[in-house]
């Protein structure tokens, strides 16, 4: 089988060489743009399997598509809309989630060597697939949070992040005070528009209105201060830095 891998980040790219090496399978190549990728499959012949990370430094890896046609098996490799994600893998196109877990990996690869590649949708299906998913979901517009005997609501406007802490989920307000919430924090995640939220890391989910200032940390890595709040754990993870750079824009 031959694997091709398309991921801005090299990092993130020789993560996923060394998880597919270590499952017996070989990168035939990795491509790190969409102009580096759409030189190389204008050269040689469709692989069988691609992983693509939808945005990369020049735009999206649907841009490819735009000037050549890959009859490949494509796996994507990002954090985007829950249902989108669901309609994916309903059409045997996998989607892994960043950092990408090994058994997801296993899994998926095991998926694509059991289907039949023609079962797949095509690159410009996929695309409209995902922009009529993302646009057509609902997003929770408050939360209802119980203090003491009363019951709060708190609008989504007023929500400057969310957190976990000690196995347990808390919304911040632009007040600066928190409350316990009934959700993990991956439950909130999928409920909130991705637009105005984005997960930095295993702890945080913060708002975009909400970031007063960011600066460069150690490790290539970011350090956010938001409005009335600051935490030395407020740090976007390397590997989600190029696709929070491509957010906040």
């Amino acid at each position: 089988m031959e694997i091709v891998i398309v991921e801005d980040e090299k990092p993130a790219a020789r993560y996923l060489t060394r998880k597919l090496e270590n499952l017996g399978y070989t990168v035939k190549q990795q491509l790190h743009s969409v102009n580096e990728a759409i030189e190389w499959f204008s050269n040689h012949p469709n692989p069988d399997l691609v992983f693509l990370d939808i945005q990369l430094s020049d735009g999206l890896s649907f841009d490819i598509f735009n000037e050549i046609e890959l009859k490949s098996a494509l796996i994507f490799t990002t954090a985007y809309d829950e249902y989108a994600l669901k309609a994916f893998k309903l059409n045997s196109i996998d989607y892994l989630l960043k950092p990408i877990d090994p058994d997801e990996l296993a899994f998926a690869l095991k998926k694509f060597e059991q289907t039949n590649q023609q079962q797949h949708l095509s690159v410009n299906e996929l695309k409209n697939l995902l922009i009529s998913t993302t646009q057509t979901k609902k997003y929770k517009e408050r939360f209802v949070v119980k203090i003491g005997q009363q019951i709060k609501i708190i609008e989504i406007g007023e929500v400057l992040c969310f957190y976990s802490e000690n196995k347990a989920t808390y919304l911040k307000t632009i007040d600066n005070r928190d409350y316990l919430l009934d959700f993990s924090l991956e439950n909130i995640e999928n409920e909130v528009s991705l637009t105005d939220f984005f997960r930095i890391n295993r702890k945080f989910l913060v708002h975009r209105k909400s970031i007063s200032e960011i600066t460069i940390y150690s490790n290539s890595r970011l350090k956010l201060n938001l409005t009335n709040f600051k935490a030395d754990d407020l740090i976007v993870s390397r590997e989600k830095v190029n696709d929070f750079k491509l957010w906040i824009n």
